[in-house]
């Protein structure tokens, strides 16, 4: 891997400000899934090394924590401008090991730094209360204290934005934090790791494991010295960690699994429309947890939206995210590429269309073809199953009562999307979808401002926002009498 600043790849985890192996010595080899070569090898750790990171963490939270708001923003600060000033080479990283076109993975390098920056400031606002008491001597006052250490379990799709998204509020407030990246993935965290050594992070604020997911999961949940858990992940294995979580009754964070309808109005400008959904359905090559999985349009516009959709799907150019105007890159691996084409196939069992793809691109390996089907029924798998893939199907609807009631007919409530002009419709549509988050007339909602996260079966608790804040303190109340 050629990069300007070789010292970004890292081999080894990150543990109380030292690089280290595993105890026991075992490896995980991490592949390019664009090509399937193997990219180097990473620590296989387990519970020892998992345990050793909390320890680590908790004897530094009090210095940390005690430290002024100001004194950590600017280290976080620092983190931030150096992550900028080697964004070419963790967009790089990410891309021999995430698969996501260059283009996309420096985007993404540049979203975590918003995350990172606006914690930095968002860190010093945090206020508290000094209440009225119905007694003349007292006071009631009310502070909020960081929680402790923080467990954070973070995703391959997004392997750089949801560990800045997580452990920039967290770190701003005064908790340390035990990073378990996803074993696909797990460079793009190291770097990280590398660049917050640079900034001037004490020694165990910021510690990265790699290695077992079920080990090191169970350690951070079970472990009473771990006080929150932040997990971004399917909605399976988050049950799993709720139920750990609860023998300690930890403060969880969990942004899990979307369904995301994206709802189009006879009243909607198509052309902005065929835009939003590109842009929902397309991105990461459909590998989002908020990308559009069912697309609803009006059966006035439907022929109309659909031919125009066709036209941009089209376009599309696939391939290794390295080379030059790669639009869209492998999925992650071949069990989710199964899962994909077996989507699709059920789908077209059901009498779907295939208008665009459904098959296995010609490029072989993990690529997929950008793939619209046109006529599904309720009935097919896609309908009820999360896709995780470049596979955009659309429906058809009449009334307002019945796509809402479609949309809304998933355990999972994550993000939703809709097209209309009409202001009335717009009111009552957003405050009907039960979900989190509502893109109305745009298929791009995040950034560093939003509370991010979902409702029903779609998590727990938002990250984002000055909201994102409240998961990482706890509410201290103090009784004053004697005044």
């Amino acid at each position: 891997m050629e990069l300007k600043n070789n010292a970004l790849f890292k081999e080894t985890c990150f543990i109380g400000g030292k690089w280290i192996e595993s105890d026991s010595g075992e490896k995980i080899k991490v592949d390019n899934p664009a090509n399937g070569e193997i990219i180097g090898e990473v620590p296989k750790c387990s519970t020892s090394e998992t345990q050793k990171a909390i320890q680590e963490a908790q004897a530094v939270f009090p210095s940390w924590r005690d430290k002024t708001a100001k004194e950590r923003s600017i280290i976080l600060q620092k983190w931030a401008r150096l992550i900028e000033a080697n964004a070419d080479d963790l967009a790089k990283i990410m891309t021999i090991e995430q698969g996501k076109p260059l283009a996309e993975a420096k985007g993404e390098i540049l979203m975590g730094v918003t995350y990172i920056d606006f914690y930095a400031e968002e860190g010093k606002r945090v206020y508290g209360d000094i209440i009225p008491d119905p007694m003349p001597d007292r006071r009631i006052v009310v502070i909020k204290q960081p929680v402790g250490v923080v467990g954070a379990i973070t995703p391959w799709n997004f392997p750089s934005t949801m560990i800045t998204r997580k452990c920039a509020p967290a770190l701003a407030v005064g908790c340390t934090v035990v990073i378990k990246p996803a074993s696909q993935t797990p460079y793009s965290a190291l770097a990280l790791g590398v660049l917050a050594k640079e900034a001037g992070f004490p020694d165990g604020v910021m510690n990265i494991i790699t290695g077992s997911a079920n080990a090191i999961g169970k350690e951070l949940t079970e472990n009473p010295l771990v006080r929150k858990i932040s997990f971004t992940g399917s909605t399976e294995v988050g049950k799993i960690l709720l139920q750990q979580s609860a023998s300690t009754v930890k403060k969880v964070s969990m942004e899990l699994g979307g369904h995301a309808p994206f709802v189009v109005f006879d009243d909607a400008d198509l052309d902005e429309a065929v835009t939003g959904a590109m842009q929902s359905k397309f991105r990461n090559s459909g590998q989002t947890c908020i990308c559009a999985n069912r697309i609803f349009v009006h059966e006035k516009v439907y022929d109309e939206f659909l031919n125009k959709f066709i036209n941009e799907v089209n376009k599309i150019k696939v391939g290794n995210g390295l080379e030059e105007g790669i639009v869209s890159g492998p999925l992650i691996d071949q069990l989710s590429l199964m899962k994909v084409h077996d989507q699709v196939k059920d789908a077209v069992n059901q009498g779907a269309k295939i208008a665009v793809g459904g098959d296995v691109h010609s490029l072989g390996g993990n690529f997929y073809q950008p793939t619209v089907l046109s006529n599904v029924t309720t009935k097919a798998k896609i309908t009820y199953e999360e896709t995780f893939g470049p596979v955009a199907p659309l429906y058809k609807f009449s009334s307002d009562e019945e796509v809402i009631k479609m949309a809304n007919d998933t355990p999972y409530g994550l993000a939703s999307y809709f097209y209309s002009r009409d202001i009335g419709r717009i009111w009552r549509v957003a405050e009907a979808l039960e979900y989190g988050m509502v893109g109305v007339n745009t298929g791009l909602t995040t950034k560093a401002e939003i509370p991010f996260g979902g409702v029903k079966e779609s998590g727990l608790g938002r990250e984002g926002s000055k909201y994102g804040l409240d998961d990482y303190l706890n509410i201290k109340y103090i009784s004053m009498a004697g005044i």
